[in-house]
């Protein structure tokens, strides 16, 4: 399946081809590659400045409306700006979370004001987020929320008090905000009684301790709040009714950039394969018959995704659909865990060795964090058994799973 592009739509893939061709040089192009998953911790600071490079040419929020300093692009047109992107290996982008998901979650539930202060700076790239949902206790049961917050007075107006735990918190350790859900409402349970608060990061009572992953980096963090505080205008929606709005901003997580991820995909694949013939490894047909299949499944798994673009594109939501969105999270994510297993097969002894970098204490291949990094595919993001219940629930309408007691 393939959308039908206009001529407007070729002539955008070539302006943007064509750009990144010519600004991946030099100094830009020393960046290609990196930052990507299980290396989100490579150049922070230049690939800072590539983003900010793409914002001042206007290449940065381009699916957001004009009127919110966008592009306006089309769906299609943003998933070929995506996919040229991809194809041309450009670094890894910091302001995943602020452009896609609190951006067109202001501009859906917030209030003017707040769009007029933080649109913007997330444009620009002036201003990075993080995203403060997770807790020890509530993962992927997001309604377990834990977290408090009360409104005070303080010596600039009323504030909102914040003390609790959250985890998994993406890139907290260089962001200067963070959207929090937190219970706003004593006694409250479950979804009612939630807030979506917007606060600062840089202020007494915010403690941010990143946590070393497998392959290396700190992607994500623990952030713990304690008697933190934002003002009281900062709240996304009503007080007590955060649920909906943090749900609103899931609805964007699985959008046209994730399906630009199967550029990326078929570049990993086409590495193993490589890596395969060169060891004498694609001569074992077992070997040769599972990569056959990751190729033809991606393929696959592609068309689906557009299918999934197009119903969103017809006005259909992700359960209306068939799930899309779920549907979509489940290929991917279990077909990369397969890739990540294929490649150290492919890899043999090889893949139990690492290597000594100075001032590291291990360094890993990139088919090495490929398998370890995509251990955590199927968690993230919204976890398989999350997804499975998603759709069961809402497409299927079968009965809910059982509580335990």
């Amino acid at each position: 399946m393939e959308p039908l592009h206009t001529d407007a739509d070729e002539a955008f893939r070539r302006e943007i081809r064509e750009w990144l061709g010519d600004h991946l040089a030099g100094e830009w192009g020393a960046l290609k590659g990196l930052g990507g998953p299980g290396r989100d911790h490579e150049a922070i600071e230049e690939r800072l400045a590539w983003n900010r490079h793409l914002a001042a040419h206007g290449w940065t929020c381009v699916g957001w409306p004009t009127e919110h300093g966008g592009r306006g692009l089309s769906l299609w047109q943003q998933v070929i700006f995506h996919e040229e992107y991809a194809r041309a290996n450009a670094p890894h982008g910091v302001n995943h979370l602020g452009e896609t998901l609190l951006g067109p979650t202001l501009m859906a539930f917030g209030t003017p004001a707040q769009q007029q202060r933080f649109l913007e700076p997330i444009r620009q790239v002036t201003e990075l987020w993080a995203q403060g949902y997770s807790e020890p206790n509530a993962g992927s049961d997001l309604a377990n929320v834990a977290t408090r917050a009360r409104l005070e007075d303080g010596p600039e107006g009323a504030e909102w008090v914040i003390d609790g735990q959250k985890v998994w918190t993406s890139n907290a350790h260089f962001s200067q905000w963070v959207f929090v859900v937190a219970r706003t409402e004593p006694g409250s349970q479950r979804h009612a009684g939630l807030s979506f608060l917007l606060v600062p990061l840089d202020q007494p009572g915010v403690e941010v301790r990143p946590i070393e992953q497998l392959t290396g980096g700190s992607e994500f963090n623990e952030v713990f709040f304690t008697g933190a505080r934002t003002r009281a205008d900062l709240v996304v929606g009503e007080p007590g009714h955060g649920w909906g709005v943090a749900m609103g901003l899931l609805g964007l997580e699985r959008g046209v950039s994730t399906l630009a991820q199967t550029v990326t995909y078929a570049r990993e694949l086409d590495e193993v394969i490589a890596r395969a013939r060169a060891c004498g490894a694609l001569d074992d047909v077992v070997l040769r018959d599972r990569l056959a299949a990751l190729k033809a499944e991606l393929s696959v798994i592609r068309s689906q995704g557009l299918r999934g673009l197009a119903a969103l594109a017809d006005g259909a939501d992700s359960a209306a659909g068939g799930g899309a969105g779920s549907i979509f999270k489940l290929v991917w994510a279990n077909w990369h865990q397969r890739l990540g297993e294929v490649a150290m097969q492919v890899a043999g002894l090889d893949g139990l060795l690492t290597r000594q970098t100075p001032g590291t204490a291990y360094d890993l291949d990139d088919h090495q964090r490929l398998f370890l990094f995509s251990r955590a595919d199927t968690i993230y993001g919204g976890s398989d058994e999350v997804q499975k219940n998603i759709l069961a629930e809402r497409v299927l309408g079968l009965p809910r799973e059982p509580k335990g007691a």
